[in-house]
């Protein structure tokens, strides 16, 4: 062993023992790793963060910026509602989400297909009268497999294309993965559906939310074609019951009804007040055709809306010229909190004129033991209250400082944009297609796709880096140095050639196995990104001294980082359903051991099949 590969393998030891320890995030381990490599001359000072030029994290980066497109637009949502059946047993249920959520996560990132399908799931679990476990643990097993079945899918399958990119054989394919990855990932997800959701803890969970503000009230306007124009209004209430929703009054014209009989059809232009939960907002409004009367009024600045702001303000600053459309396209959603010495107490949005001074909406207001039935504008705030807001963040904050509201904690709160839904669809489809076809490079493909979401508005330009997971970014930036010096050093040869010689006796299967079971077996305890950039130049040493094709050995590795189903701490994923199902740590190995075992039995001969060695 010579002085370079000691030291490489004293600061990989290091390394891995720092990602399972987990008192440091990832990404300060692996620039920690990558500085130590500088210093010890394993690494060229002029190239130690050449990684962060790397295609692989580019692409990394802009397939997250593109998931998050596809979640604000209400483009997962609509295809849930569509996927997903509204009446069915716990097992049917449990295999469209599992399903669903591993269709999602082979085009996007895998943690935001969880996020976006954590609610639905929950609001299964209440359904079924399950555990909430027993339906996460699924979900989150099944958005991992799926992850496994594209070229950006996840961020190992990117690493190991770009691994086999530097040996000389040229980058895996968009679909290159799906085969093995397909077929391992329907064998999950039908093994989850038929036994494995029984085999999960029941754990019961006091509260899975993070705050509760509790049910808002807000107006909604019948669109014209909307799907319940025409529809009596009992047939509405049916609808809603599904999103735990109810209609507590009507309007009509100049006619407020409270508690309006349920045998009345709905016309075009008809205003509901309806009480639900702020995450529930934008799938009522998608699965309804239903638009928020703030948004339409806003469209509208010239109609009664406005008049009634001019007539219930007589002593209001001017409007101010310089101020945004609040409809536009940088615009968020924020809940505000009135304090008790607050002045907007006794007010409403049209006595201070909320849309021409701030440029925002008032969308829906909750108020505890209390409802109202007045048209929101005209609704008098009261202490306590907490106000749904549509605006810029500068508006909103200036608002809230003017007002003294205190801002509360982000939360899932979406309203659906038909328009910017059709178009992010369409561009991350193309952009796939592009890839796939090797007109251009993923890297460049994606890129390409974020360039149409900044010009036309789909992410606010505010959210673009927000959208990015940069530990991820410096995790992949500062490791592709450390995994080169793994190469150059010659460590990589050594540690392939002592797997071979000592473990599996020089017989390829013995040693693609191997990598599997290695590769799963660190997943579980450390970031797949890292575990992907150690594993690769083994095998590619490994298949080196063999004299075999690398793909099998490299898919091997690809596979095993995507599958870490025995811990919490193993994949984003898994740590976030901890909480909301009340997991403890020896939980997951019930359901995660079977998982992984069944990746071997299945994965192992698809992978000599597909790719023979």
């Amino acid at each position: 062993m010579t002085q370079d590969q000691g030291l490489i393998f004293a600061i990989l030891v290091a390394t891995i023992g720092l990602f399972i320890w987990g008192r440091w995030r990832h990404d300060v381990v692996a620039l920690g790793a990558l500085l130590a490599c500088v210093l010890v001359g394993l690494v060229p000072d002029e190239q130690a963060f050449a990684g962060f030029g790397h295609p692989a994290v580019i692409t990394v980066a802009c397939v997250l910026v593109l998931s998050h497109g596809l979640q604000i637009t209400g483009v997962v949502d609509a295809l849930a509602q569509r996927v997903l059946p509204s009446s069915a047993g716990p097992m049917l249920s449990i295999a469209a989400l599992t399903g669903l959520g591993a269709l999602l996560s082979a085009f996007m990132n895998n943690v935001g297909a969880l996020a976006l399908l954590m609610p639905i799931a929950l609001q299964i679990a209440a359904k079924q009268g399950l555990p909430p476990g027993r339906v996460l643990m699924p979900l989150a097993f099944g958005t991992i497999l799926g992850g496994m079945t594209t070229l950006i899918g996840t961020p190992p399958n990117l690493i190991v294309s770009s691994f086999r990119a530097q040996s000389g054989a040229g980058p895996f394919a968009m679909f290159d993965f799906s085969p093995v990855g397909v077929a391992v990932a329907l064998s999950g997800v039908l093994f989850i559906t038929l036994f494995g959701w029984r085999l999960v803890p029941k754990r019961e969970v006091a509260n899975v939310a993070s705050f509760d503000t509790g049910t808002y009230l807000t107006e909604v306007r019948v669109k014209q074609g909307a799907k319940v124009a025409g529809k009596r209004l009992r047939e509405v209430e049916q609808l809603l019951d599904e999103a735990d929703a109810q209609v507590i009054g009507m309007a009509r014209n100049d006619l407020h009804l409270s508690a309006p009989d349920p045998r009345r059809i709905l016309r075009d232009g008809d205003v509901l007040v309806i009480e639900a939960e702020p995450e529930a907002l934008g799938t009522i409004l998608g699965k309804l055709g239903l638009q928020l009367e703030a948004e339409r009024t806003l469209e509208a600045p010239a109609d009664e809306d406005s008049a009634a702001e001019t007539q219930d303000a007589p002593t209001s600053p001017e409007p101010d010229t310089d101020k945004k459309d609040g409809s536009g396209s940088d615009t968020v959603l924020q809940e505000l909190l009135v304090r008790p010495d607050s002045h907007l107490v006794g007010r409403s949005a049209s006595s201070i004129r909320l849309r021409s001074r701030y440029s925002i909406n008032l969308l829906a207001i909750s108020r505890a033991n209390h409802r109202s039935i007045k048209r929101l504008r005209s609704t008098l705030i009261g202490p306590g209250d907490v106000l749904l807001m549509q605006g810029t963040p500068g508006d909103i904050a200036e608002l809230a400082g003017d007002y003294a509201c205190i801002p509360l904690a982000d939360r899932a709160i979406s309203i659906p944009n038909p328009t910017h839904a059709g178009l992010a669809l369409g561009v991350m489809l193309l952009a796939v297609l592009v890839s796939a076809t090797g007109l251009l490079s993923a890297a460049v493909a994606f890129a390409a796709g974020v360039l149409v979401f900044m010009v036309m508005r789909v992410v606010p330009l505010r959210a673009i880096y927000e959208s990015i997971d940069w530990p991820v970014i410096v995790l992949l930036g500062a490791l592709i140095p450390v995994a080169g010096a793994m190469s150059s050093s010659g460590a990589a040869d050594l540690l392939a050639r002592l797997l071979m010689e000592h473990v599996a006796q020089g017989n390829p299967v013995v040693v693609l196995t191997l990598l599997l079971v290695v590769s799963m077996t660190l997943s579980d305890f450390m970031n797949n990104a890292a575990t992907a950039a150690v594993m690769c130049p083994i095998a590619l040493s490994a298949a080196s001294q063999l004299g075999v094709s690398p793909d099998s050995l490299l898919m091997a590795v690809a596979i095993g980082a995507s599958c870490s189903f025995l811990t919490p701490i193993g994949h984003q994923n898994n740590t976030l359903i901890l909480s909301p199902g009340g997991f403890r740590f020896g939980d997951y190995w019930r359901l995660g051991l079977p998982m992984e075992i069944l990746v071997v039995l299945v994965g192992v001969p698809l992978l000599l099949v597909a790719w023979p060695l």
